[in-house]
């Protein structure tokens, strides 16, 4: 599968494509019926299959800090949609120019002549173009002139109501990680390069890998998780946050791996989240931190034992 950050860069078909457009954000059962949808027409028509996503996302262009917090990065998604069948994954950068091309416009130069488009799948509720007013009925007028077809994408219910990203980020900001995990199709899990840290949690006798974040992530807190390294699934606890006894600020994930002292900075890993132990908050002394380490230790363990 391609990764295109441009309609330039993206191969243009000579005879069309099926194509799909939206945030994807956590990629859940809903996303996953789309993709399979698309790919099964893109199949039937012998045209190619292309997904269109944005980034960062139109709410992150346009409320900042207040924007809701993502649940997979540009790569993870990536990661996910690299064996589905999709062709081209394009990412177009959400910026000032794209934020005030008008609906119309989008739809003539991205969709029409772009990238040829002659099978369209969106939802109902997708807004698109300056001041958000393209919507599903602007697409089947503007597909009927222009020889696309335009179906509706599938909805997926669980547990009494609609899969949606917000339902999943709700899911995980309670700590039940059993819905998350049942929207989602999978457990939920971060995937990301260690980095180097500050070692504190080595001198302690619990050493750590790191995975620094440029976003809020959708949880916080301290986890059993298990995580994947080199084609290895290794147990152990987690903190996600900004470790207020420590530095208070940064946004961190935190991973202690039992019995495992490798040296891996650099690898990619997958950190699997598996039941949440507590909140994050503040120890007067490091000495009361470390001992509830020691604690959260214990309780994950045990929380694996229990499978």
């Amino acid at each position: 599968m391609k990764l295109a950050r441009s309609i330039q860069a993206c191969n243009k078909p000579d005879k069309g494509c099926v194509l799909t457009i939206g945030n994807f954000d956590g990629m859940h059962r809903g996303h996953q019926e789309v993709v399979r949808g698309l790919v099964d027409h893109s199949r039937q028509m012998g045209l190619p299959a292309i997904l269109m996503t944005f980034f960062p996302t139109p709410q992150e262009y346009f409320r900042a800090e207040e924007a809701a917090p993502r649940l997979t990065s540009l790569t993870t998604r990536y990661l996910y949609l690299r064996n589905s069948g999709i062709d081209t994954l394009i990412a177009l950068p959400f910026n000032k120019s794209l934020a005030q091309t008008s609906a119309e416009d989008f739809i003539l130069e991205y969709i029409v002549k772009g990238l040829r488009t002659r099978f369209l799948m969106a939802g109902d509720d997708f807004r698109f173009g300056a001041r958000r007013r393209g919507d599903y009925a602007m697409l089947k007028s503007f597909g009927l002139d222009h020889g696309f077809e335009l179906t509706r994408c599938t909805t997926v219910e669980e547990a009494g109501g609609r899969i949606s990203s917000t339902r999943i980020r709700q899911a995980l900001k309670d700590g039940d990680l059993e819905l998350a995990e049942r929207l989602l199709g999978r457990q939920y899990e971060i995937i990301g390069r260690v980095r180097r840290g500050d070692q504190r949690g080595r001198t302690w006798g619990f050493p750590t890998l790191n995975l620094p974040f440029k976003h809020k992530p959708p949880m916080s807190g301290v986890f059993a998780v298990k995580v994947e390294v080199d084609k290895q699934m290794l147990e152990g606890v987690a903190n996600l946050g900004i470790r207020p006894t420590v530095d208070g600020e940064k946004i961190l994930l935190e991973v202690h791996l039992f019995n495992f002292n490798q040296d891996i900075y650099g690898q990619r890993v997958r950190v699997k989240f598996i039941r949440k132990i507590r909140d994050e908050y503040r120890f007067n002394t490091f000495d009361a931190l470390k001992q509830q380490i020691s604690e959260d230790c214990t309780t994950a363990r045990l929380i694996h034992k229990s499978g």
